[in-house]
């Protein structure tokens, strides 16, 4: 198979390998997250600064609902990344036929539950009664395309898997540039308000869909099928949805912490809801880089599991965090010098703008447990130790629902209390995945050493979970 549309990761420099797959996720979820910041920019500046609030207030509520899809499309990834590893074309095709099935059930699902469920969740949550009806509109809206986030999600996890990390980019930068112009003609030149921004994001992310998709069947011979292929699988399905659901589940326990951190935000009014919203978006920014490099982590070490390249998981967590870290410690002196700047590109309010830059000055000194959250969480996932997905997820909630309230009620800490949160739970979160890694990982690594590699649900399960199924060395790619 030609090494244009895949590339095998179980060779060569994990440095190298890992910095070559990152680099185009990196520079794709700069340009999502930069339409995302648009929206905003766009709101806030055209429409006011209660539209912004109404436009943040949704945000953990959309991607509670998106969680599903995205939880199942990282869980699909894994295992055409350890099949590919394996060797097994036939069981990466099936696998994809299958993870069609499973989302379009998903994405239809749980667009219709969103839209149904937006304002009475709004209203649980204090949403303040001057942004409500905004809200509102704009979350049913977003919802209502959930189907366009899964389709996308979906194939590009699929890409990924086999190590394609550059062509979801392309697709990516003409959502981009599509989103941004639908933006400008909706708000500005229609005065549709939040609805233009919720409707150019959803028709920019169904464009990027079709686009993958097309690439996809067009170009990489992985998605051209055989009558053997487009049947339904249980088990293939069932596997899936096994390492799906726990990813689905750790990402729906760190949302609804969100929702519950939204929660107390609201209470002190619109002014901190918008300073909120636009250090969310600044941070949804920094961690780009971090995700990316957890996603390549992710696929690498399930390729390196499916090849039983075991020995080179460990250099593979020692080469990203090293990444990880130089990359930190050249962003926190920017988040300290121009803090006040960063937040009124959003907003011209003065008093947002001096909440906003002290709020990231804040949360910046503890950016490295947030990229250490990225790594671990993605060497693990791609390792399927789905116990780890729960306990990952588990801790961020517990973390920002116990420590949000109570430290905003400490007087000398106020409303400073809601970032203070957000960072100490990274911080226990990153604690959490360098202990997992460390009794986990580590001991199996020496346990698969010595020959005594056991099925389990954590490290090496897919490698041996793919064994009973018959996802072998049956099925040989060429690499040349």
């Amino acid at each position: 198979m030609s090494k244009k549309y895949v590339k095998d990761m179980t060779t060569g420099s994990p440095t190298k390998l890992l910095l070559s797959f990152s680099l185009p996720l990196v520079v794709g979820n700069v340009f999502q997250q930069f339409y995302n910041m648009v929206d905003s920019i766009i709101v806030g500046k055209y429409v006011g600064a209660e539209a912004l609030a109404a436009v943040g207030a949704t945000g953990s509520l959309n991607f509670l609902f998106f969680s599903l899809c995205a939880g199942m499309a990282s869980g699909i990834g894994i295992i055409i990344s350890q099949c590919f590893g394996a060797g097994d074309t036939h069981s990466v095709k099936r696998t994809i036929v299958n993870a069609a099935y499973i989302m379009l059930v998903c994405g239809i699902g749980m667009g219709v539950l969103g839209f149904l469920l937006a304002r009475p969740i709004l209203l649980a949550l204090n949403t303040p009664e001057n942004i409500l009806a905004d809200a509102t509109l704009y979350m049913k809206i977003c919802c209502a395309g959930t189907i366009c986030v899964a389709t996308y999600n979906c194939i590009a996890s699929i890409l990924r898997g086999v190590g394609d990390s550059k062509s979801p980019l392309y697709f990516l930068i003409v959502a981009s540039v599509l989103n941004i112009a639908l933006d400008l003609y909706f708000v500005k030149g229609l005065n549709m308000g939040v609805a233009g921004v919720a409707y150019a994001t959803i028709i920019s992310q169904f464009v990027s869909g079709v686009l993958c998709i097309a690439y996809a069947f067009a170009k990489n011979p992985l998605f051209r099928f055989s009558k053997e292929h487009l049947g339904y699988n249980r088990v293939i399905v069932s596997r899936c949805v096994r390492m799906g659901v726990p990813l689905a589940f750790q990402t729906s326990l760190i949302t609804i912490s969100c929702v519950a951190l939204q929660s107390v935000v609201n209470s002190f009014g619109s002014t901190v809801v918008a300073a909120y919203t636009a250090t969310s978006r600044i941070e949804q920014v920094v961690q780009q880089p971090f995700n990316s490099l957890g996603v390549a982590i992710s696929t690498y070490t399930g390729q390196n599991i499916g090849a039983r390249r075991f020995d080179r998981v460990k250099k593979g967590f020692i080469r990203s965090y090293i990444i990880m870290a130089i990359f930190t410690l050249s962003i926190v002196p920017l988040a300290w010098i121009f803090g006040d700047q960063i937040v009124s590109v959003f907003v011209n309010d003065s008093e947002i703008i001096e909440l906003g830059g002290k709020a990231l000055r804040i949360t910046s000194i503890f950016y490295l447990s947030l990229g250490t959250i990225y790594v671990t969480r993605g060497l693990l996932n791609g390792a399927s130790d789905a116990k780890y997905a729960f306990i990952n997820g588990c801790v961020e909630m517990f973390g920002r629902i116990c420590f949000t309230r109570p430290l905003t009620l400490i007087p000398f800490i106020g409303v400073w209390g809601v970032w203070l949160a957000t960072a100490l739970t990274w911080f226990i979160t990153a604690l959490a995945g360098l202990i997992r890694y460390k009794t986990t990982i580590l001991r199996r690594e020496s346990m698969a050493d010595n020959g005594i590699a056991k099925r389990n649900t954590g490290f090496g399960a897919g490698l041996f979970e793919g064994r009973r199924l018959g996802f072998g060395r049956g099925h040989f790619f060429s690499r040349s």
